[in-house]
C-alpha cells in the first residue's frame, strides 16, 4: 500500500501491515503524536514525539512492528504523554518502565528455576542436567513458568503435585517438588522470598514407594505377556513394552535410547554413563538375546530414521513421554499391578528362583554392590550374563506360550 492511499487515522492494522517502503525514511502520523516510521528495507517502527524540558522537540522509539502493534503503541505512547503532563521527562519514564519489566520477567518461577539449575550445573553430568530441564518444561513452566514466583500459593503448588499424583508418576513427582523446593530456597537465601511455599508439601501428597514399582505375580505373568504381544495401538510402544520385560532395563534408560548405542553384530547394547543420571556412574552394557534383536529390528522399520528409538510424536529430536509406558499397561488393564520398573523385579525373582549367579543378575539389573565390594568390583560378567539373558527370554517365550509349570528349581548350568 502506498502512503499516498491512506485514508484515515489512526492507521488501521490492515495499513500498518501493508505501508511499502519508500526510497527513502518516512513517518506517517498515527495520531496525537504518535508516529509509524518504514525504512527503505521494509523495517517499521513506531516513534513519538515530543517536547524535551529544555523546550526542543525529540524522537522516543516505542519499539518495532510487528512486535508493537497498533494498540499497545498507542497505550505506551498514552502512558508516556501522561508521564510529561506531570512534569516527568518521558525519557527518563520509559527506561523506568523497562526496568520495572526486565524485574518483573526476572521474578518468574521460571527465571528463578533455570538460575536455579545453572547455579548446580558443576555437580551433574551433562544427561542429569538435561533431564531435571526436562521435568521443569514438561511438567511446571507450562502452569507457573511465567507467574512472579513470590506470588504462587503453597495450595497452587499443592493441586499441581496432585495432578501428577493422579496421572501416577510419583517419582517423577517427587523428583519435581524437589526441584521446585531448592528453586525456592534460593530464592530466600538471596532476599527474594521470605518463606518456602513447598516447604512440607511432602507430607500431604503420595510419596513414591515399593508400589510405584508395582508387579503381577509369577502366575499372572504369561498372561501380561500375552497382552503386551497383542497390545492393538501403537506397534513402537508394543514393542518397547516387549524390550522391557525382555531386558529389564529402566525404562528411561529405554526410553531415552538411541540407535549408535547399539551394536547388532555384536548383539551388545551399551547405555553411556551420561544418560545413566548418575553421578560417577559407568556405562552399563546390556547383552542382547535373540528376542530383542528381532524386537529391534521390527523398531528399526518404524523409527530407523530417527536417532532416538522412541522419538515423540511432535519433536522428533526429544524421546517419548517418561509415561508413555505406564499408560500403555493401563490401556491392557495393569493400572496399579504392572509398572516398566516391575520388569525388573520379575526379571529378578525369576532368575534368582532358578539359582542364576546374584552376582551375574545384579551386574545385569546395573545395581551397584554395597560397601568396598561396589567400588572394586568392576566385572561385567558379560558372557556369563549373554547365557543367563538367552535363557530368560527362552522361558519367557515358553510362559507366553503356556509350557512352563512353576515350582522349585535349582541352578541353571
Amino acid at each position: 500500500m502506498k502512503r499516498a492511499d491512506i485514508k484515515r487515522r489512526p492507521l488501521a492494522d490492515t495499513t500498518l501491515a501493508s505501508l511499502e517502503p519508500e526510497a527513502s525514511t518516512y513517518r506517517e502520523l498515527d495520531g496525537a503524536g504518535l508516529y509509524f516510521r518504514v525504512k527503505p528495507n521494509g523495517q517499521k517502527s513506531w516513534e513519538l514525539r515530543y517536547k524535551k524540558p529544555d523546550g526542543k522537540w525529540s524522537w522516543l522509539g516505542l519499539g518495532g512492528y510487528p512486535e508493537v502493534g497498533g494498540a499497545l503503541a498507542r497505550q505506551k505512547a498514552a502512558e508516556l504523554r501522561a508521564d510529561q503532563a506531570a512534569g516527568k521527562n518521558p525519557m527518563v519514564s520509559r527506561q523506568a518502565r523497562k526496568t520495572a519489566e526486565l524485574a518483573a520477567t526476572n521474578s518468574t518461577f521460571e527465571a528463578l528455576a533455570r538460575e536455579w539449575h545453572s547455579s548446580r550445573l558443576a555437580s551433574w553430568d551433562p544427561g542429569t542436567a538435561k533431564r531435571i530441564l526436562g521435568a521443569l518444561e514438561l511438567h511446571v513452566f507450562p502452569t507457573f513458568g511465567k507467574r512472579a514466583f513470590a506470588e504462587i500459593t503453597t495450595m497452587e503448588w499443592l493441586e499441581l503435585l496432585r495432578g501428577m499424583e493422579r496421572k501416577g508418576i510419583l517419582e517423577q513427582l517427587s523428583r519435581v517438588r524437589a526441584y521446585c523446593k531448592d528453586a525456592y530456597d534460593l530464592a530466600r537465601v538471596t532476599g527474594r522470598a521470605s518463606y518456602n511455599p513447598l516447604e512440607g508439601l511432602h507430607k500431604f501428597i503420595q510419596a513414591p514407594t515399593a508400589d510405584n514399582y508395582a508387579h503381577v505375580s509369577l502366575d499372572e505373568l504369561p498372561a501380561l505377556l500375552r497382552a503386551i504381544r497383542a497390545y492393538p495401538h501403537a506397534h513402537d510402544v508394543r514393542l518397547g513394552l516387549h524390550l522391557l520385560s525382555l531386558l529389564a532395563v529402566r525404562p528411561s534408560e529405554l526410553r531415552e535410547a538411541e540407535w549408535s548405542e547399539f551394536d547388532f553384530e555384536r548383539q551388545l547394547w551399551t547405555i553411556p554413563e551420561q544418560r545413566k543420571g548418575r553421578k560417577g556412574g559407568r556405562e552399563h552394557l546390556v547383552p542382547l538375546p535373540r528376542q530383542a534383536i528381532e524386537a529391534l529390528e521390527e523398531l528399526r522399520t518404524i523409527t530407523g530414521a530417527y536417532p532416538l528409538l522412541f522419538p515423540g510424536r511432535s519433536d522428533r529430536t526429544k524421546p517419548r513421554s517418561d509415561t508413555v509406558f505406564l499408560m500403555a499397561l493401563r490401556r491392557l488393564g495393569y493400572e496399579g499391578r504392572q509398572t516398566g520398573h516391575g520388569f525388573r523385579h520379575l526379571a529378578s525373582t525369576i532368575l534368582n528362583e532358578h539359582g542364576f549367579d546374584a552376582d551375574h543378575i545384579e551386574a545385569q539389573l546395573s545395581h551397584k554392590a554395597p560397601g568396598v565390594r561396589g567400588i572394586y568390583n568392576k566385572a561385567k560378567y558379560l558372557e556369563q550374563r549373554r547365557t543367563m539373558v538367552q535363557w530368560y527370554a527362552d522361558h519367557l517365550d515358553k510362559l507366553a506360550a503356556g509350557n512352563v509349570v512353576h515350582g522349585q528349581f535349582g541352578r541353571v548350568v
